[in-house]
């Protein structure tokens, strides 16, 4: 399975701040659509990603409020992205390995989407519960043996 195979079932809405917004802007949008990552762009590049770990470092850092605080001070700047010939496995060592929770899906410099580890544990999921099905459908339909050829 593949980065575009989640894609295309996740469908590919995304929602994008920009770096010189106001933290407190960035996070009242990400509470009223309720996700938990914000791609941020300029001029139509990839710049960035704000999760809520990026806020919450700085809301400790400020102690205790967002302030004044820009999108560009408290986002990820080299946030780690891949693109959706990516495999599955592969994404799941990297967002394990880099402790990523949001992956952006990348074609040349153009953002396809975002995959989040929810995501990728939910393919994981549907995927293993197709396969029981099946394999549960094959052992159910096994053909019966002959019994003339056990026969010794």
């Amino acid at each position: 399975m593949k980065v575009s195979d989640i894609l295309r079932v996740k469908g590919n809405t995304l929602y994008t701040v920009t770096p010189d917004e106001p933290l407190a802007v960035a996070v009242k949008a990400m509470a009223e659509k309720d996700i938990g990552s914000l791609v941020v762009m300029e001029h139509g590049d990839l710049v960035g990603m704000l999760t809520f770990r990026e806020v919450i470092v700085t809301i400790v850092a400020n102690g205790g409020t967002v302030g004044t605080t820009l999108v560009r001070k408290a986002m990820d700047d080299a946030p780690v992205t891949c693109t959706g010939e990516t495999d599955l496995d592969e994404i799941r060592r990297i967002m394990l390995q880099r402790h990523a929770r949001y992956m952006p899906v990348m074609d040349k410099r153009m953002l396809m989407g975002v995959i989040s580890f929810y995501d990728v544990a939910k393919a994981v999921v549907d995927s293993q519960n197709f396969e029981n099905k099946m394999l549960k459908a094959y052992i159910r339909d096994w053909p019966a043996e002959d019994e003339g050829s056990n026969a010794g």
